[in-house]
């Protein structure tokens, strides 16, 4: 993500701030610039950017008031909330302690997803605009009596996330208990989308082929594959050296999920060289067998190609897990890229790529032949 800075007084900002601390100006992102500016009120509750010299105005999304949202909504646009949160099906019960903050957590890793995505050129559909299979998302509590479990997942646009993900102490003994290595809010949101978009890029599409010879048929039967993952475990599945197909245990649970976990370490990948970029980060080591990170542009949006992009994430992730260690920590990074990896966050560069230049991926050239039918389940 790219580093903000206040437009009235220089300051830094974050994507989440909502209110320049030092000058005391009221903020606002607006996705249509990539950008946070400082506001003054227009009058009929509209506001305009401080330092613009175009006359346009801006409402505030529904959510801000409240300290969920600090998104932007142009005046004529008549949806009351944002580009993220017209997406959120249904919320938490708010009256429930602790529900409203798990709440802005979710809907807080949302909006640094959309900024990918819109920065990739990935088109998003909402429910409103396609209502079979428009992108949507549910945030579902179990911490009620009488409320049946929650199951984070894909299933036909509809993503639904465990309110509990957004409590650090549980999200880490889940962690621990199916031995993962790594956990977040903003993890699941990638992971999920990635599900979003194989069926928006890949699903019947002529690239089928080509991500069944990389990741696997994914025809084969969903249900059955998951839980001969989870009662198994990965020590006694059927394909002992996963580690050198795939970029985490789960991948190698379904073509599906290999998918979604190559496209969302794509996406870790893009937002963190975007960051070291806008930070000024180079490497120069004393030893030139060490990694090395230019100050110049990584990753997609300055065109750099996958090998490139590679090469860079392999420095920064370098620094940022012996950082850690340094501290205390475990690794900020604790996944390895084979050449079997990289093959498929190639794909996935590509698929992307091409999506971009041609936003409306339905009007791909039809398959030779129409590939069996799926049965439609909800992908973890």
């Amino acid at each position: 993500m790219k580093i903000f800075h206040c437009d009235h007084c220089g300051h830094l900002l974050f994507f989440e701030n909502s209110l320049c601390v030092n000058c005391g100006h009221a903020l606002a992102y607006i996705p249509a610039q990539q950008d946070i500016a400082s506001l003054e009120a227009a009058g009929d509750n509209l506001w305009r950017p401080v330092n613009s010299a175009s006359s346009e105005s801006f409402r505030l999304c529904s959510n801000y008031d409240s300290g969920i949202c600090n998104w932007a909504v142009p005046a004529d646009d008549p949806e009351p909330l944002c580009k993220s949160c017209r997406t959120t099906l249904m919320i938490p019960d708010l009256s429930i302690a602790g529900h409203k903050e798990a709440w802005f957590q979710l809907e807080t890793a949302k909006r640094r997803l959309f900024y990918s995505l819109m920065s990739l050129g990935l088109e998003i559909r909402s429910r409103d605009e396609e209502p079979a299979s428009g992108l949507g998302f549910q945030f579902l509590a179990a911490d009620t009596p009488g409320a049946p479990p929650v199951t984070t997942g894909h299933d036909d646009g509809l993503i639904t996330i465990n309110l509990a993900e957004a409590d650090d102490a549980q999200r880490e003994q889940t962690r621990l208990s199916l031995g993962e290595p790594y956990r977040t809010v903003l993890g699941h949101f990638r992971h999920e989308i990635g599900h979003y978009f194989w069926d928006r890029l890949v699903k019947d599409s002529p690239h089928i082929d080509a991500f069944r010879e990389l990741f696997g048929d994914e025809r084969q039967d969903y249900a059955a594959a998951l839980k001969q993952h989870y009662d198994e475990g990965v020590a006694n599945w059927q394909a002992p050296n996963w580690q050198q197909n795939f970029v985490s245990a789960y991948a190698s649970s379904h073509p599906w999920e290999d998918w979604a976990e190559t496209w969302a370490h794509y996406l870790h990948m893009v937002d963190a060289l975007e960051t070291a970029k806008a930070c000024g980060l180079s490497l120069t080591p004393t030893r030139e067998d060490e990694p090395h990170l230019d100050a110049e542009d990584h990753g997609p949006r300055s065109g750099a190609h996958i090998e490139k992009m590679v090469q860079d994430w392999v420095a920064l992730t370098y620094v940022l897990n012996n950082l850690n260690r340094s501290l205390g920590l475990s690794d900020a990074y604790p996944f390895v890229l084979t050449t079997v990896v990289i093959s498929k966050l190639a794909f996935v560069h590509a698929l992307i790529a091409e999506a971009a230049a041609q936003p409306d991926a339905d009007d791909s050239p039809p398959l030779e032949g129409k590939p069996e039918e799926v049965p439609a389940v909800a992908r973890a």
